[in-house]
């Protein structure tokens, strides 16, 4: 399953010193990954969480290939192009009500910045400057420097901690402390932040941590009555992993800025965007041009990964869509059920096609003992899943089948069994 051959390439996440040859995969379909040596990989995490109706799905591929055909890269700064503006007007029926603005990036983190910046120069621009922003325990929102600022802190930005600006933390809503969460989001918010920022439902990079619609809702509702920003990060759960297209929709609250990628683009292309309110546009509309919004990168609104996410928004204007979601959430509650009684783990939990379970273990967390070992068990047995230390979660793409999944979940009971 690994190429010998060396490579002066430097992967993300990890550390070469102890991973080896990395897999070539030649090949996607669907749920499944293929790699030089012929082996058949399940896709288990929907390929880092960006992969929704399947690899390579055919009406997305004619969609790039059209397009790189007419026209594949213009500046965006004074032009725009049609596979754009569709995609903006799309989002803005699909998504909360009270989003007006699309602004378009490349990636999560880069959507997470664009949303702190329109923040900031929001206050600014209308004269009440605020530079403070609160943050939710244990979040991970992306690694450029703003965004690991509004991240936890630890092992993975320790080495950069000289760059990052401080933020108010408020804690985790764990069961039976959620009063705790809501009490510190209110202290925060009298000290007047610019915005609060939270991924709503699911924290994914730290450690698949749910909490309730409800919860979610008062949190806006707080923000709201102090005149705080809210902005909800959805990269990850937007696209139906929670169960609903977009999270926000289970609580019934509209953000103030909302971030998308990931599945904008059913995990063809990199693309992003971050919508706003009208009132954070027009704070940056002038004659004068030092309210401008200063934020571009080269790549704005490549008019070929627009086409996709146009080609991706076209087939979730299918209701069968959402009826495959609902399928897929039922067959993982069953097959999460038996682990629920299983003495080998603990907080087995699932929201929407999400499922995720933590694996009893001497030492916890994303840099756990076992973790390395469970990433090459699951290799052997060819299933994409990439614990986060010794949480194993299941994130897979809409089209994956019962038959895969009854595979999955094989493979983790027999995890458990590993020497730690």
């Amino acid at each position: 399953m690994t190429s010998a051959a060396h490579s002066p390439i430097w992967h993300p996440f990890t550390q070469h010193a102890l991973h080896g040859a990395m897999t070539k995969v030649v090949r996607g379909d669907g749920a499944y990954l293929y790699t030089e040596d012929g082996a058949r990989i399940i896709d288990a995490i929907a390929s880092w969480w960006v992969v929704t109706h399947g690899h390579c799905h055919p009406h997305i591929v004619e969609a790039i290939q059209q397009q790189a055909a007419e026209l594949n890269q213009i500046i965006f700064a004074g032009y725009t192009h049609q596979p754009a503006e569709d995609v903006a007007k799309a989002l803005l029926k699909l998504t909360p009500k009270g989003l007006d603005y699309v602004f378009f990036s490349d990636s999560g983190s880069t959507a997470v910045e664009v949303a702190l910046k329109m923040a900031l120069g929001y206050w600014r621009n209308i004269g009440e400057p605020r530079s403070r922003i609160v943050v939710m325990q244990h979040s991970y929102h992306g690694d450029t420097v703003g965004t690991m600022s509004v991240g936890a802190r630890g092992v993975f930005n320790a080495a950069y901690e000289p760059l990052l600006f401080d933020a108010t933390v408020i804690p985790f809503p764990a069961a039976g402390h959620e009063q705790a969460t809501l009490d510190a989001l209110q202290a925060a918010c009298r000290a007047k932040p610019a915005a609060f920022i939270v991924e709503p439902l699911v924290l994914g990079s730290g450690g698949m941590l749910i909490y309730s619609p409800s919860l979610l809702r008062e949190m806006k509702r707080i923000c709201e009555a102090a005149g705080v920003l809210f902005i909800a990060d959805e990269v990850m759960t937007g696209w139906g992993r929670t169960g609903t297209l977009f999270a926000c929709q289970q609580a019934d609250i509209s953000p103030d800025i909302a971030c998308y990628s990931k599945g904008l683009t059913g995990g063809s292309l990199p693309l992003a965007v971050t919508l706003c309110r009208g009132e954070i546009y027009e704070a940056h509309y002038s004659q004068d041009r030092t309210r401008t919004f200063f934020h571009s990168s080269s790549y704005t609104a490549n008019s070929v990964a627009c086409a996709a996410a146009r080609a991706n928004l076209d087939l979730w204007q299918d209701p069968q869509c959402m009826t495959r979601i609902e399928a897929v959430a039922a067959m993982q509650a069953q097959r999460l059920a038996p682990f629920e009684s299983d003495p080998r783990f603990e907080n087995v939990r699932r929201i929407g096609t999400i499922t995720a379970l933590d694996l009893k273990a001497p030492d916890g967390g994303y840099l756990a003992g076992i973790g390395p070992k469970l990433l090459g068990f699951f290799a052997s047995r060819n299933l994409l899943l990439r614990p986060l230390g010794n949480t194993i979660y299941v994130m897979p793409p809409y089209c994956v089948t019962a038959d895969d999944l009854d595979e999955i979940y094989a493979a983790i009971s027999e995890a458990a069994d590993l020497p730690g």
